[in-house]
């Protein structure tokens, strides 16, 4: 496979610190699995410290840039607060996501479009600061467009409604999605920008999303999480890159 066949995995690891802080315990310990993750082929880890400090907290990303020698995508909201904490660390990727604090999960992409102005001033100190900087959007084109002009690198398209409807079984409109996903990244790629893309993926839902020519990164976390506890962690990181990889063989 080339590399410019390669797909990269992020793997987020979120779900093992809400597993400790449900008891309020060392373990189990979040930087723990990111070296497990790091040694089973991710290619990256993925850690979002929420406002509320629901599950990773702060020192968890201290030890994360201490500890793993692969990328850190530090997912954050679009505040003063998790911006300084960013600038403080440097870390490879920051992605500004969507967060309310009523939320169990993202529910949604950013409405960039909205709120352009405010994110290009934002992204500015952290793109100088060496920070490869991330949307998390739908797929929207206008949406798409905005982040292009706020000077975004990348944009990660979510992928959350395509996996439900999966999930519903509702595969015509899963399929429909799915295009409108593909348009998306198509799109996106015309503009300059990386794309990657994730939310609910899972060993059933993530081949065609990995078939998107244009897509460099999926970042998966909940399904990686939740499979470990019947099939470990390293089998589960591998499973998944092995569909990944399948998927980009064939269309070689």
């Amino acid at each position: 496979m080339s590399a410019a066949q390669a797909l990269r995995l992020g793997v987020n690891i979120d779900h093992i610190a809400t597993l400790r802080n449900a008891r309020g315990s060392a373990y189990p310990d979040p930087v723990r699995g990111a070296l497990l993750a790091q040694a089973a082929g991710a290619d990256g880890i993925t850690a979002h410290l929420r406002e509320d400090r629901r599950h990773i907290i702060d020192s968890d990303i201290e030890r994360l840039m201490a500890a793993i020698s692969i990328p850190l995508n530090f997912e954050m909201a679009a505040t003063d607060e998790m911006q300084a904490i960013a600038l403080r660390h440097k870390p490879h990727a920051v992605c500004i996501v969507p967060e309310k604090r009523e939320e169990r999960t993202t529910e949604g992409g950013l409405d960039v479009l909205s709120d352009e102005a405010r994110l290009t001033d934002f992204i500015a100190p952290l793109a100088a600061a060496g920070c490869r900087v991330s949307l998390f959007i739908g797929h929207d084109a206008r949406q798409i467009e905005a982040a292009a002009r706020a000077g975004a690198a990348v944009v990660e398209l979510h992928t959350g409604h395509y996996c439900d409807l999966h999930a519903e079984g509702r595969m015509a409109e899963r399929d429909n999605e799915l295009r409108d996903l593909m348009g998306g990244a198509a799109l996106a790629a015309s503009l300059g920008l990386e794309v990657h893309m994730g939310h609910g993926l899972s060993f059933e839902t993530v081949e065609p999303i990995a078939a998107i020519p244009e897509v460099v990164e999926l970042n998966i976390g909940h399904f990686l999480i939740s499979e470990s506890v019947f099939m470990g962690l390293d089998p589960a990181i591998r499973e998944m890159r092995r569909l990944m990889d399948l998927t980009r063989q064939a269309m070689a």
